[in-house]
């Protein structure tokens, strides 16, 4: 029917689309807006969130700034002051090399930390893009990307990284390549959580009138897809983001502590506890892995606690 009206009038008709289109396109831009604000003013208004946002930020202030200033190096050895308890010159004692605990402790914040953000950013990464790719188009595409999102889900992710760090344990890796492997196998682990996430919610975003709009418009893939439906998953995408980090400091501190990880003379949270790696040590000295333990513990449950009222604070309806 449209192709026998008159030109003029499929010009207005098309025109009055367009400006639909812009309508819809700076009322979603808005409300996007409005959520970013709501959102951060939800969120410092938390007491609990603001908390942990400030013993976060001290771990990480305290973590790259701190080596800088300490009078120790992180490998300075001291075979005359091995296992010495807390003392004026070594605030939190010396481990079985005579090395400052609490120079290793910061530096170790740094691998630890590092190994959490990159792995996260990795798995939201490659998450992200196949989610929304899957999400949008569907078919085939989408049934390949989530079987091989199960499989990878099937297999408990611990076990699955013992047995790729015990493969890589026999091919004797460098410690400093077994960093970036460390990295390699905590995003191989993460992504496909992320990916069920953005696909579930490309879903839903692809019926919307702003979707269907550009698709009057005549837009491409790419700009639907990266410029209108990817910023609509970005809260989701920074929870998950949050917890991802957490994860895989977590996991990184079970890796190295098992000695499948990071292993020395670089240190790692994990490979520090696992120096107590005997009952006399467990009790009697305490200062080789409770510091290196409270250090892990306060630095998950911050961004914990972080992820958790972000997510609250975008959506506090979708999560209940």
């Amino acid at each position: 029917m449209s192709s026998r009206l008159p030109f003029a009038t499929r010009r207005k008709n098309a025109e009055r689309d367009a400006e639909l289109a812009g309508a819809l396109d700076r009322s979603a831009r808005t409300r996007g807006g409005s959520l970013w604000r709501d959102a951060i003013h939800a969120f410092l208004r938390n007491k609990t969130a603001v908390a942990a946002l400030i013993v976060l930020l001290a771990i990480v202030l305290i973590s790259y700034v701190g080596p800088f200033l300490s009078p120790w190096g992180i490998n300075d050895y001291d075979v005359m002051n091995m296992k010495q308890g807390p003392s004026a010159e070594h605030w939190l004692g010396t481990d079985s090399y005579g090395r400052d605990v609490f120079t290793r402790v910061m530096y170790a914040g740094r691998i630890s930390i590092a190994i959490g953000l990159i792995s996260m950013l990795v798995s939201v990464l490659f998450g992200a893009v196949l989610g929304v790719v899957s999400g949008y188009f569907g078919g085939w595409v989408d049934g390949v990307t989530m079987r091989i999102a199960d499989v990878v889900l099937s297999i408990p992710s611990m076990p699955l990284m013992f047995i790729i760090a015990a493969l890589l344990s026999a091919f004797k890796v460098p410690a400093e390549l077994k960093v970036y492997f460390v990295i390699v196998m905590l995003s191989f682990v993460g992504w496909p959580s992320i990916a069920r996430m953005i696909r579930g919610q490309v879903l839903s975003i692809r019926e919307r009138m702003y979707v269907r709009a550009a698709d009057v418009l005549g837009l491409g893939t790419g700009s639907k897809l990266f410029r209108h439906i990817l910023p609509n998953t970005y809260p989701i995408l920074i929870v998950e983001a949050t917890l991802a980090t957490a994860n895989g400091i977590m996991n990184e501190s079970a890796l190295s502590f098992l000695g499948l990880g990071v292993s020395q003379p670089i240190p790692s949270w994990g490979n520090m506890i696992s120096a107590a790696n005997n009952l006399i040590d467990f009790q009697m000295h305490w200062w080789l892995w409770v510091t290196p333990g409270l250090a892990v513990f306060a630095t998950v449950i911050s961004i914990n606690t972080i992820g958790d009222r972000l997510r609250d604070a975008f959506d506090p309806k979708q999560y209940a």
